[in-house]
């Protein structure tokens, strides 16, 4: 119930009352005059306020906040939408490629047993001899078995086994070396998939002119089968040992890998970078006069669906597991190349291999790089003309042992 002053109200007897503004909550005013009227008739409503007018407590139009979204332009809610988007990338894209940037095989321990060994005086029984002109253009004569044994450029004994390149034909034998000078590839009998394989090398060779290689590959299908290059240098080889896949197209080492060694390129395919591979480099004293002048060491190479890994020990340094025939690779550590399957199907991309022992001259690679090298005249000419330039142009080996997973 309210009041209404629409009529007159009966006289009466003055009297004090107070009204306070109920609208603008004013101040107080002190009034004099009669008592307010209350009408005992109904209520009549008054009439609405004409169009377009408001009520006095709604006359000023409070402001809007600038936090309330219905006040926000469209250029408000692009940004806004940004910073969204933003955030959603930081939130759900980032851990993301982090973890694609840190995947890494799983290298458990697998329990290998003996399954081949060449050694002693049977050693070259187990290989094939190459014949005939270097595949990747060397400036060599590879002979067979019976014109190797009559060279001596093959020999074995009851513990070690040696392959070298020819040091006794000079510019006047005859036949001379004007064509390429003799040496050796050996292929061996069985092909291999996966394996841990365990290289003694005593020495390794080296000198102007040589591409030496200790390697696995499948003759037949290169590179649909993939290479593996385990051990390998060129003239001089003061670079240290180098390491590397060569394979087809799709296989990239551009991903988390655990090693000593220095990565030189990360694609694998042959087909890219004259056909370099994806190599890995070891310190100087790796390969070749510092290596050998320490009595050498051993070689691993583990070939797993996981990745391929090499680890190279100093003669002083292998594994006791090793020497005890019981190699264990998840106890040895760092190795010196990493290759693993986080972007490049090993199982795929590698079959049938047989080890490969050579020793090469110019071809491809060392003629490649024999003006960088210091070496005097051209790669042909000195070979040609300098045998006993090739003295310490020869490999030696303990032995090799393939270990199977079992």
């Amino acid at each position: 119930m309210g009041w209404v002053n629409s009529y007159p109200p009966p006289k009466a007897g003055p009297a004090t009352f107070q009204v306070r503004d109920t609208y603008n909550d004013g101040p107080v005013e002190m009034v004099s005059g009669p008592p307010p009227y209350y009408s005992t008739e109904p209520e009549r409503e008054l009439p609405p306020p004409p169009r377009g007018t408001v009520p006095m407590a709604y006359e000023y139009e409070q402001p809007v906040s600038r936090w309330n979204p219905r006040s926000w332009r469209k250029r408000t809610w692009a940004i806004i939408a940004a910073v969204v988007v933003v955030i959603l990338i930081v939130v759900i894209v980032t851990p993301v490629e982090v973890a694609k940037a840190n995947r890494y095989p799983d290298y458990s321990r697998l329990n290998y047993s003996l399954s081949d060994e060449y050694t002693g005086t049977s050693f070259f029984d187990k290989f094939n001899y190459f014949e005939g002109y270097d595949p990747a253009q060397g400036f060599v004569h590879y002979v067979p078995r019976e014109r190797a044994a009559q060279l001596n450029l093959t020999y074995a004994t009851t513990d070690t086994a040696v392959l070298k390149v020819d040091t006794s034909v000079g510019p006047g034998s005859n036949p001379d070396a004007s064509t390429g000078r003799f040496s050796v590839r050996v292929e061996s009998k069985t092909q291999y998939d996966r394996g841990l394989f365990i290289f003694d090398v005593r020495h390794t060779p080296y000198g102007c002119g040589t591409w030496p290689a200790l390697w696995l590959v499948d003759p037949a299908n290169w590179p649909a089968n993939g290479e593996i290059d385990v051990m390998e240098a060129v003239n001089q080889a003061t670079d240290g040992n180098q390491m590397t896949l060569h394979t087809t197209d799709d296989c990239k080492m551009n991903a988390k890998r655990i090693m000593s060694g220095a990565s030189l390129n990360a694609d694998c395919y042959n087909a890219t970078n004259d056909n370099a591979g994806c190599g890995v480099r070891s310190p100087a004293d790796s390969y070749g006069s510092a290596y050998n002048d320490a009595s050498g060491g051993v070689t691993a190479m583990e070939w797993r669906d996981e990745g391929i890994r090499v680890w190279q020990f100093r003669r002083d340094g292998i594994p006791p597991d090793v020497t005890a025939r019981t190699p264990d690779p998840s106890t040895w550590g760092e190795a010196s190349a990493d290759f693993p399957n986080t972007k490049c199907d090993i199982g795929s991309h590698f079959r049938n291999q047989s080890i490969i022992v050579n020793i090469d001259l110019c071809g491809q690679y060392a003629g490649g790089v024999y003006a960088q090298s210091g070496c005097p005249s051209n790669c042909t000419d000195y070979v040609a003309n300098n045998p006993s330039a090739f003295n310490n142009a020869f490999w030696e080996f303990g032995g090799f042992q393939v270990y199977k997973a079992s």
